[in-house]
């Protein structure tokens, strides 16, 4: 057999006539494997130099003449090996500035009737191609499907780096890519631009996607597909709860505030808070334009029509600045009697600061509330000390979320711990003005007699500490009989909880 001369002659470059002896060869003996594999050696000479050339048309013939082989399961180091080839073409048709996806659909129809060795690297790199290509192609799902999931390697659980940059794990992205597929549907027929959602295979998949979540909750972005998908299927009781982890890590992003809204959709208050809270943050003036037009439609529902004319200018700014074309909708309320009479207001901050607070507290309704009493305030850095009781207590920056606290104030607070040493975040914060002080430990009313020991600028009323600021402004003196309010509170110096008096009553 001449199998020697065909490597010879294919190893340097000759493939004309590593062809021509191979092709005898096997016709010779068209059932004998070792023809077979000797001429698809040629081939895939054959392909890899059209892949050099960007030859599609010279790679598809001899993926084809690879296929009609019928080469055994067992020839898996051909099939190895061409993947890596594959992956060039796939890569060059990317790299095109409109990508021909029927060109895509021609290699993926090939290569489903061959044998890889999974999982492999070659395998691996197949799916990192087709991923690539995933945005646009309608066929991405069935890829998946036919590659199998299960077939991952462990490297591809884990963050790439290229560059000095760090990539999102292979898995990542494509359960990624998969979930944003199923959210989008698919198309009727092959003509069709309507696009059906495929609730069926939802269902089957949540199950999967929910195993991948728990595992590797580094892969930010899944539950936000997992509470679309559950949104699609109408499961809104377990809708919020899935999404919640992932709304809060990305609270600062408008588009969470968009599916928060789509989610409490039913509820016309919480949605309009929570376009109010996407609006106010943050964000470059083209990436709001659709969720700007849904607000205007609320806000026109409202009558509010001055805010309306707001958001409208802001839309057509952006359009017109970008060479964008303005929507038919928007034209028409540009040219409706109620857009023509409104006011025009600069922007609509103070809307969105009206309603924002009912949108945060979403986020955090499966934590806590602490009623807490302002202990101490210091208005240089901004910092005040709250205490529930001698098991809760600690400080938080207050700038930009309470305004002028001041000592013995009542706050509702949701807070997240910071460290060991007492800092807190606030999640959530309210004000509250109430005379009923039964169910704030920290805070209490009482009455007695002051007394002020010798030379001490101080004075107790029974266990409550007076302080030096509150005899002077009161003007108090020794033995008078006072009402009082008092707020628990940590000496330092004897390191032990006690009463401190922030008021005095006539």
């Amino acid at each position: 057999m001449p199998a020697k001369e065909i490597k010879e002659l294919r190893q340097s470059g000759r493939l004309d006539e590593a062809l021509t002896m191979a092709q005898e060869e096997l016709n010779a003996q068209p059932d004998n494997i070792w023809c077979k594999r000797n001429i698809s050696w040629v081939y895939y000479a054959f392909l890899k130099k059209h892949v050099q050339e960007s030859n599609f048309e010279g790679f598809i013939e001899n993926l084809l003449k690879i296929k009609a082989l019928n080469l055994p399961e067992e020839e898996v180091m051909i099939f190895d090996t061409t993947a890596y080839q594959i992956v060039s073409m796939i890569y060059k048709l990317n790299g095109n500035d409109s990508v021909d996806y029927s060109k895509i659909n021609q290699i993926f129809d090939l290569i489903k009737e061959f044998y890889f060795t999974k999982p492999s690297e070659s395998f691996s790199l197949l799916m990192k191609a087709f991923q690539k290509v995933a945005q646009n192609w309608s066929r991405f799902i069935e890829f998946a499907d036919w590659w199998g999931l299960e077939n991952f390697r462990g490297s591809d659980y884990q963050t790439e780096e290229y560059n000095g940059r760090q990539l999102s794990a292979l898995v990542d992205k494509v359960y990624g890519s998969y979930c944003k597929k199923l959210i989008e549907g698919e198309s009727t027929n092959e003509f069709s631009i309507i696009k059906k959602i495929n609730k069926e295979k939802i269902q089957q998949f949540l199950p999967q996607l929910d195993q991948i979540i728990d595992k590797y909750p580094e892969y930010n972005y899944l539950p936000y597909y997992k509470a679309q998908m559950l949104l699609s299927l109408g499961d809104k009781d377990e809708v919020l709860s899935a999404f919640l982890p992932f709304a809060k890590q990305k609270r600062n992003d408008f588009w969470v505030w968009g599916l928060m809204a789509e989610i409490f959709k039913d509820d016309k208050e919480l949605e309009f808070a929570c376009y109010c809270k996407a609006l106010s943050l943050r964000t470059p003036n083209e990436f709001l334009i659709k969720t700007r037009q849904v607000f205007t439609k609320i806000l026109v529902e409202r009558e509010l029509y001055a805010e309306a004319k707001t958001e409208i200018k802001h839309i057509i700014t952006v359009r017109e600045n970008k060479g964008w074309r303005i929507p038919s909708d928007i034209l028409a309320w540009t040219e409706s009697k109620w857009f023509i009479d409104a006011k025009e207001n600069p922007n609509n901050k103070n809307l969105y600061a009206k309603h924002i607070k009912k949108a945060e507290k979403l986020l955090f309704k499966d934590l806590p509330e602490h009623i807490v009493a302002v202990e101490f305030v210091n208005s240089d850095k901004k910092i005040l000390n709250f205490v529930k009781n001698e098991m809760f207590h600690g400080f938080f920056k207050y700038q930009g979320i309470v305004k002028n606290p001041k000592i013995g104030d009542v706050l509702k607070v949701r807070l997240e711990q910071i460290g060991n040493e007492g800092f807190h975040k606030v999640l959530t914060v309210e004000g509250i003005k109430t005379d009923d002080l039964a169910d704030i430990p920290a805070i209490k009313e009482t009455s007695g007699v002051l007394n002020i020991p010798e030379g001490k600028p101080f004075g107790f009323i029974d266990d409550v500490f007076v302080p030096p600021n509150i005899i002077k402004e009161n003007n108090l003196s020794n033995k008078d009989e006072v009402k009082i309010k008092a707020v628990l509170s940590f000496n330092k110096s004897k390191e032990k909880w006690g009463w401190k008096v922030i008021n005095v009553y006539n």
